[in-house]
């Protein structure tokens, strides 16, 4: 009549297999969802930012994020002459946001190959910081709003196994 009444619960060590696969599929399953970002986590770079870089004036200027991608846009200049156009586009990915990057020489010339840009995959973020990776896994950039009217981004290179960042371009909000 009752088919279970002769099941018996095994002891713990024959649950230890299936216990241990659930933890680990857990553990890898939160490891994936901490790695996609989207291009919320880089929402506070909106706006018109100003700096100095090698003795220069350095502006910026990024669209708030609409559909899969936020724009923007670096002009550096020496005496009083530009000396490079950066554009910068963050895409929505599967895997999370990229930063696409291509640098123009005075004229609109293109540093990179016509089909070629600098591509940096999406590592993590926190409140007013995102980080990112080259593809080749040479430089990381962080992107941090210190205070509502600081912007900066950070170079990382690997040094003694360890990623030592420094500001890059330092930025002020302008009003």
């Amino acid at each position: 009549m009752n088919r279970f009444k002769n099941f018996r619960f095994g002891t713990l060590r024959d649950y230890v297999p299936f216990t241990i696969l659930i933890a680990l599929h857990l553990v890898v399953n939160q490891a994936a969802q901490a790695q996609t970002g989207s291009l919320a986590d880089v929402s506070f770079m909106e706006g018109r930012w100003k700096g100095t870089f090698n003795g220069g004036p350095i502006d910026a200027a990024w669209a708030a994020p609409q559909g899969d991608n936020l724009a923007g846009f670096m002009r550096m200049m020496k005496d009083n002459k530009v000396t490079m156009y950066e554009l910068l586009i963050f895409e929505q990915t599967e895997k999370g946001p990229i930063v696409l990057v291509k640098h123009f020489k005075p004229g609109l010339i293109g540093s990179e190959e016509k089909d070629v840009s600098d591509r940096y995959s999406f590592i993590e973020a926190k409140k007013n910081q995102a980080l990112f990776e080259k593809s080749d896994g040479s430089i990381r950039i962080i992107y941090e709003k210190r205070s509502d009217n600081q912007l900066v981004i950070q170079r990382g290179n690997q040094k003694d196994g360890k990623w030592v960042f420094a500001d890059l371009f330092v930025f002020d909000r302008v009003r």
